[in-house]
């Protein structure tokens, strides 16, 4: 199994310092798994228990509203988190789906574990206080986002952010991220290649 953490490290090494002692306390938590492609990682009606970190592969969170039609709400690649953050934070039940869209590898952290060691651990502590800001303000934005802007200026806004994810990831999990069909997705994306 992966016993290189050089990614998670130097994404937490991105906002705070980190000495060997850190290194060696947060190791000492992570549980190293592999999930295959369409497999969840969290399901409605169950608490989410772990912080997910994608080493390799992609994922999407998503619920499924009352008429069964799914809205996406997050897609992860490596380099980021990925769970029910809500289920997570409160420790009730998970409302969203979160799904391998490839095969991956993750690091997954226990939240009584996390918590023990944000306790002893400053560092660590502060660390997921700025991402978590920084996850509700991006979520800020994109709501805002959805509200002021077209389709199309969406999309665009999208793949400028994230160039590498719309060869990765099906275009209808895109589609629902956007709030949109895929459908008109695909017309956006054909009067967009006529104008380049």
């Amino acid at each position: 199994m992966e016993k290189n953490y050089s990614s998670i490290l130097a994404n937490i090494r991105r906002f705070v310092e980190f000495s060997a002692d850190d290194e060696a306390q947060l190791v000492s938590i992570i549980r190293t798994t592999r999930i295959r492609k369409r497999q969840f990682l969290d399901q409605p009606g169950f608490v989410c228990s772990y912080r997910n970190y994608v080493v390799q592969g992609a994922f999407r969170s998503f619920f499924v509203d009352n008429e069964g039609k799914d809205h996406t709400v997050q897609i992860a690649i490596e380099d980021w988190f990925v769970s029910d953050f809500y289920s997570y934070i409160t420790r009730t039940p998970a409302t969203l789906f979160v799904e391998a869209l490839e095969d991956a590898l993750i690091f997954q952290m226990k939240y009584d574990e996390v918590e023990g060691l944000c306790h002893i651990n400053h560092r660590l502590s502060e660390y997921f206080r700025i991402t978590t800001e920084i996850a509700f303000a991006n979520s800020r934005m994109r709501t805002l986002s959805n509200l002021s802007k077209s389709a199309e200026e969406r999309y665009v806004e999208y793949i400028g952010r994230y160039p590498g994810i719309a060869q990765r990831v099906p275009l209808k999990v895109i589609a629902s991220y956007l709030g949109i069909s895929p459908e008109f997705l695909s017309k956006i994306r054909a009067q967009l290649s006529q104008k380049s």
